[in-house]
């Protein structure tokens, strides 16, 4: 036991010399057994459409995809097991079934979930080539100059933050994001509609922050007040800085049936918290 850490009464330790004793009697609490697969869970789900091979929900915000540290429970996952528990029975492994791409915790929008493993597999490999269309919203920092363009820059680890990615000259992945300003609210903020033709974690988020547009409320990419805030009504400028998450919205997902070989579409509108900040720049 090293100093910091807590002993059996609750007292953190300050001298190592107040080490085990031999002759001591220690209590040792179990936390009790995780279930080694996820349980489901009657979560509700925004369901768009459902077949006997896919289903595809509107994520909301908040919402984990699949079960990992610090979220082994409550997840989406956990909810497509209590609505689709015997379809689901070995796809995709047992940690993520039927899962073949994902969103971040509090991106909203558009996901597809495989039930089948023929649709597992095929799903898999759309997302794998990027032979699928996906398009996001963000709302961001400042007027993109210019206002429709691409990002083109490899993205991996933070070479000092290791939980936060980057744009790296070294040892990064190939990353190319194409955005169009849909709106913009004087030079303050911008609404764009993004295309991934790649698909690396946190791309959009880490490219924005990269050309100095950081998206609005992003707690990991966006590490000041921007400058362009100054530009905006007090109000306004008070409840984007406020705001909890980053405005990014999954709008649209676009791909082909993995059985039938249908083209589908699928789009699921802006969410409440986001469409207030929208509502709030449109007053402003």
């Amino acid at each position: 036991m090293e100093a910091g850490q807590v002993t059996r009464d609750g007292a953190v330790m300050r001298d190592p010399s107040e080490a085990i004793r031999a002759g001591a009697t220690y209590t040792l609490r179990l936390p009790p057994p995780e279930p080694a697969t996820p349980q489901p869970q009657p979560i509700p789900l925004t369901i768009l459409f459902e077949d006997r091979h896919l289903i595809v929900i509107d994520k909301p915000a908040g919402l984990v995809v699949h079960p990992a540290p610090g979220n082994q429970d409550g997840t989406l996952v956990n909810a497509v097991l209590a609505h689709a528990a015997e379809d689901l029975t070995g796809i995709g492994g047992e940690k993520r079934p039927g899962i073949v791409h994902r969103l971040d915790k509090d991106t909203s929008g558009v996901m597809v979930v495989a039930k089948s493993e023929r649709a597992h597999t095929a799903l898999s490999e759309a997302f794998a080539t990027r032979d699928l269309d996906r398009e996001y919203l963000a709302l961001c920092w400042g007027l993109p100059a210019p206002t429709s363009g691409e990002v083109d820059a490899p993205i991996g680890r933070h070479p000092i933050d290791r939980k936060r990615m980057a744009v790296v000259e070294r040892q990064g992945k190939h990353a190319l994001t194409r955005y169009r300003t849909e709106r913009g609210f004087g030079t303050g903020c911008a609404l764009l509609r993004c295309r991934l033709a790649t698909g690396r974690t946190h791309q959009i988020r880490v490219h924005l922050a990269h050309i100095g547009h950081p998206i609005v409320g992003d707690p990991v990419y966006l590490k000041r007040t921007p400058a362009s805030a100054r530009g905006l009504p007090a109000a306004t400028r008070d409840l984007l800085l406020a705001f909890p998450r980053q405005a990014l919205h999954a709008a649209t997902l676009g791909f082909r049936h993995p059985v039938t070989g249908e083209s589908l579409t699928f789009s699921a509108p802006v969410p409440p918290d986001m469409q207030a900040l929208l509502d709030a720049l449109g007053d402003g």
